[in-house]
């Protein structure tokens, strides 16, 4: 089968660009999880927040897309696992389940189901339905993590929104330009390609 014929069929994804076996879909569930860990050690702590800026939003999401939501699931499930189990690979060298921001490794696993979900309906081929595609992903792990904030902390509701979601919009919105411009630019190489 050509790569054209793969990367346009229904339900694909930017992984269905690759041979299909076993072998790839274990290598990208590992891969998955091994990049979204890497990118938690980008680590920037944020003033009066117990949860940093971090690239693992940016990988989740863009391992939920490439991947499709099965494979998704799977990176981020393995991730949250191996982290709760004492890999440190949550921010900053962190791990363990019981964190306040533990919450927000639960919503990427969502939010990497969910986007990953949409890109196999086509959302991450054009510029505007990726930036719609990033922002229902990051709301879902908003969604999770401000709740578990709130739980793990003790803060009400608008001091968790202060502390766990506000500083984090801009950075977002930067991620999110980023998926925007590769992720349509990646579907038109593999057009040009087939």
């Amino acid at each position: 089968m050509s790569t054209a014929s793969v990367s346009f069929r229904p339900g694909a994804v930017l992984a269905d660009l690759l041979p299909a076996s076993r072998a790839r879909d274990i290598a990208l569930v590992v891969g998955g999880a091994a990049l979204t860990g890497l990118a938690a050690q980008i680590s920037v702590p944020v003033p009066g927040s117990p949860v940093p800026v971090t690239g693992q939003t940016f990988a989740a999401l863009l391992v939920g897309t490439a991947f499709g939501a099965r494979r998704g699931f799977l990176s981020l499930g393995l991730y949250a696992l191996l982290g709760a189990a004492g890999v440190p690979w949550f921010a900053a060298g962190t791990s363990g389940a019981g964190g306040a921001s533990f919450g927000y490794v639960l919503g990427m696993l969502l939010a990497a189901t969910l986007v990953g979900a949409l890109a196999q309906r086509g959302a991450d081929r054009s510029v505007a339905r990726t930036a719609a595609t990033m922002v229902l992903g990051s709301a879902v792990i908003y969604a999770v993590g401000v709740p578990y904030l709130m739980a793990a902390t003790g803060m009400s509701l608008s001091a968790a929104v202060a502390a766990g979601l506000t500083p984090f919009l801009i950075g977002d919105a930067l991620k999110a330009a980023l998926a925007m411009g590769a992720l349509p630019a990646a579907w038109k190489l593999a057009g040009r390609r087939g």
